[in-house]
C-alpha cells in the first residue's frame, strides 16, 4: 500500500531473491544479461522463472546470436518508457515515516542534466533537515537495492543503485514534496530534486562492461568469418614411389586429371625429380601430353556447337528483319494518300508514331545482322590468310551466286533506306526552313560580329595615330625651318653689328652711339623671336583648351605677383580631376603673349612664378 505511487513502474524485491548455490540458474542470468557468468555470490539479479530452463552458456557464441541488453526498453527488466502523447499522472506515496506529495501537474517537468553513460547514482536534493539516512533508504529503496547512501550536511545526498535502470525510477520521484509525519515545521518538510549524478565507480563499470561487449562482439565476429572462408586446399602429400604410381593412374583418368596434375606440378617444384626418378616423372609428363588432344577435341565440339548457335540466331534475326520489313510496308502503304485521308487525326498521329518506333527497330536489327556478316568476312578472310595457297578450298559457283544474290538484295535494301532517309529529310528541311538556325551557327556569327568590332576600333585606333604622327612631322618641319631661318638672321646681324662698329671707329662716334646699335640690335632679335614663336605656336585645338586658358588667365588676373605651377594644378584638380601638371605648363608655354614665365628668389629659395600678361601684350601690338 506505501507504494502505490510506483506500481506501475517498481519491481516487487521480494520476487528477486535467486538460490545463489544454483550454479546453472546463476549462469543462465547472467547470460540473459548479457555478460560472462562470474562467481559473484549474493547479488540479486533475476528469479529462477524468468530464466530461461536449460538454456546452454555457448549457444550465443557458436550461433551469433546477440545477447540480450537488459538496459532496453522493453526487452530487458527495464520497463518500456510511457507513450509522450498520454500524461503521467502522478499519485501521493505513503511510507512508514513520511509522505510524499506529487507536483502541480500543470508545471513543466524538473529539468535534468545529461545522462552519464552507465549511471548508477542520483543526486537527490531538498531533503527536509530531519530527514535521516533511514528515511531516505526507506523511500528510495521501492526503486530499486540500494547500495551506499551518502548524506551530507546541506541537506542533500547521493544514493547508488544496483542496476542502471533503477536510476530510472527514482528520477520519476523529483518534483515531490516529502513531509516527515504530520508536522508542518519547515525543517520537517521540502521539495525533491532527483538528477543524474556522475561516479567514477559507475563509470568504470560501465568501461568494463562495454570492453567486454567489445570482447564478445569480436569473438562472435571471428567465428563467422571463419565459417564463411573458403576451405583450404587439400595438403599435397609427399613425394614416394607408392604415391607416385597412384598419381600416375589418376593420370589416366579423365575425371580425376586436375587433381592429379596440380600434385605433379608441386612434386616437379619441390625438387623431386633426380636420376633415380626421372623415367618414373617422365612417363607421368607423357600421360599429362596425352591429354592434349582430349582437350583440342572438346575445343572444336565447343566451336562447332557455338557455329551452330551462331546459324540460328542468325537465321531467326533474319526472319525477324523480313517480318519488320513487311510491318513497315504496311504502314507505308497507310500513309499513302488514298487510306490517309480516310483516317481522324489521332489515328494518323499514333499510325506515323507507329511507324517511327518500327523503322528504328528495323534499323537496328538490320545493323546488327550487317555486323554479324562483317564478323564472318573477317573471319573468313582471316582464314584465307592463314592457310597456304595450296591448301585454300574452292569454293563452288552455286555457292559464289548465293552470295551475289545476297549481296544484291542488301545493296537494294540499304539503297531504299536511304532513300528514304533523304526524303525525312527534306522534309524536315521545308517544314523547318531558315527559322532556326543551329547555336553553333549563332555563336559563330555573334564571334564574327565582335571580331569585326574589334578590327574597326582598330583601324580607329591606326587612323588617329597616323594623324597624330603627321601633325608631329609637319611641326617637325616648321621647328627645323624656323631655326634655318633664325640661323640666318642672327648671321646678317652679326655682321650688320660688326660694320656698324668698325664704321663707328673709323668716323670716332662716342659710345652712346655704338650701345644704341647694341640696342637696336636686341630689339630686332627680340621682334624676330616674337613673330617665330607667333609662328610656331599653333591655335587652339578643342574648346576644352579655350576653356582652361580662360579659367587660368582669371586664377592669374586675380594674383597679380603670380602663382607657381603647383599652386595652379591644385586649383584646377578641383574642377577636372583627370587634368595633369605638364598639361598645364604646356599650354602656358604654347601662349607667350598671354603668360610669362618670372624667376623670384636666390639659391634655394629660388622659385618659378606664372603671370597674366595679355593686357601688356595687346598694348605693344
Amino acid at each position: 500500500a506505501a507504494a502505490d505511487g510506483l506500481g506501475s513502474i517498481a519491481i516487487d524485491t521480494t520476487q528477486l531473491n535467486m538460490s545463489v548455490t544454483d550454479p546453472t540458474a546463476w549462469a543462465t542470468a547472467m547470460n540473459n544479461l548479457g555478460m560472462v557468468p562470474v562467481g559473484l555470490a549474493g547479488q540479486q539479479l533475476v528469479t529462477d522463472s524468468i530464466c530461461v530452463p536449460g538454456f546452454d552458456p555457448s549457444l550465443s557464441m557458436m550461433t551469433g546470436i546477440t545477447p540480450i541488453n537488459t538496459m532496453i526498453p522493453g526487452m530487458g527488466l527495464v520497463p518500456p518508457p510511457p507513450p509522450t502523447d498520454v500524461p503521467v499522472v502522478k499519485e501521493i506515496i505513503h511510507c512508514k515515516s513520511c509522505t510524499l506529495f506529487p507536483p502541480n501537474p500543470n508545471l513543466p517537468p524538473p529539468s535534468t542534466r545529461e545522462r552519464p553513460p552507465g549511471c548508477k547514482t542520483v543526486f537527490v536534493g531538498g531533503l527536509p533537515e530531519n530527514a535521516t539516512e533511514e528515511i531516505i533508504q526507506e523511500v528510495f529503496e521501492q526503486c530499486g537495492d540500494i547500495t551506499a547512501i551518502r548524506k551530507s550536511k546541506k541537506n542533500f545526498c547521493h544514493i547508488r543503485f544496483a542496476e542502471e535502470f533503477m536510476v530510472d525510477k527514482a528520477i520519476y520521484l523529483s518534483g515531490y514534496r516529502m513531509r516527515l509525519g504530520s508536522s508542518t515545521d519547515k525543517k520537517d518538510s521540502g521539495r525533491l530534486h532527483v538528477d543524474f549524478a556522475q561516479a567514477r565507480d559507475d563509470f568504470y563499470e560501465w568501461e568494463c562492461k562495454q570492453r567486454m561487449l567489445a570482447r564478445e562482439e569480436r569473438h562472435r565476429r571471428k567465428m563467422e568469418e571463419d565459417r564463411l572462408r573458403p576451405p583450404s586446399p587439400p595438403a599435397i602429400m609427399h613425394y614416394s614411389e607408392h604415391e607416385a604410381a597412384l598419381l600416375a593412374e589418376k593420370l589416366k583418368d579423365d575425371s580425376k586429371f586436375s587433381e592429379a596434375i596440380t600434385v605433379l606440378l608441386t612434386w616437379i617444384e619441390r625438387g623431386e625429380v633426380n636420376r633415380r626418378s626421372a623415367n618414373q616423372f617422365y612417363s607421368m609428363v607423357q600421360s599429362a601430353n596425352s591429354h592434349v588432344r582430349r582437350l583440342m577435341n572438346e575445343k572444336a565440339a565447343h566451336e562447332q556447337e557455338m557455329e551452330q548457335a551462331k546459324e540460328s540466331f542468325k537465321n531467326a534475326l533474319t526472319g525477324i528483319l523480313t517480318q519488320f520489313e513487311q510491318i513497315v510496308a504496311v504502314f507505308n502503304a497507310s500513309t499513302r494518300q488514298k487510306a490517309w485521308d480516310h483516317f481522324s487525326k489521332a489515328q494518323r498521329k499514333n499510325i506515323d508514331i507507329w511507324r517511327k518506333h518500327s523503322e528504328e527497330l528495323r534499323n537496328a536489327h538490320s545493323e546488327q545482322l550487317m555486323g554479324i556478316r562483317r564478323e564472318e568476312e573477317m573471319e573468313m578472310s582471316d582464314d584465307d590468310s592463314g592457310d597456304n595457297p595450296s591448301k585454300k578450298l574452292r569454293v563452288d559457283d552455286s555457292a559464289l551466286a548465293a552470295q551475289a544474290y545476297a549481296l544484291k538484295e542488301e545493296n537494294d535494301s540499304l539503297r531504299w533506306q536511304l532513300d528514304a532517309y533523304r526524303n525525312e529529310v527534306e522534309l524536315l528541311k521545308q517544314e523547318k526552313g531558315q527559322l532556326f538556325r543551329t547555336e553553333e551557327s549563332l555563336t559563330k556569327d555573334q564571334q564574327l560580329q565582335f571580331l569585326q568590332q574589334t578590327m574597326q576600333g582598330m583601324q580607329q585606333q591606326l587612323l588617329s595615330i597616323q594623324e597624330e604622327l603627321n601633325n608631329k612631322k609637319s611641326e617637325l618641319e616648321q621647328a627645323k625651318e624656323e631655326q634655318t631661318h633664325t640661323q640666318a638672321m642672327l648671321k646678317v646681324l652679326q655682321e650688320q653689328l660688326k660694320s656698324a662698329k668698325e664704321l663707328a671707329e673709323i668716323n670716332g662716334h662716342d659710345e652712346s652711339q655704338a650701345n644704341e646699335i647694341n640696342v637696336l640690335t636686341v630689339a630686332l632679335v627680340n621682334q624676330d623671336r616674337e613673330k617665330n614663336s607667333e609662328k610656331r605656336s599653333p591655335g587652339l585645338k578643342s574648346e576644352k583648351e579655350a576653356l582652361l586658358i580662360g579659367i587660368i588667365s582669371t586664377f592669374l588676373h586675380v594674383h597679380p605677383f603670380g602663382a607657381n605651377i603647383e599652386y595652379l594644378w591644385s586649383y584646377m584638380q578641383q574642377l577636372d580631376s583627370r587634368i595633369s601638371a605638364n598639361e598645364i605648363e604646356m599650354l602656358l608655354m604654347r601662349l607667350p603673349r598671354m603668360f610669362k614665365q618670372e624667376f623670384t628668389g636666390v639659391g634655394a629659395t629660388l622659385e618659378k612664378r606664372w603671370k597674366f600678361c595679355a593686357f601688356e601684350g595687346i598694348k605693344t601690338i
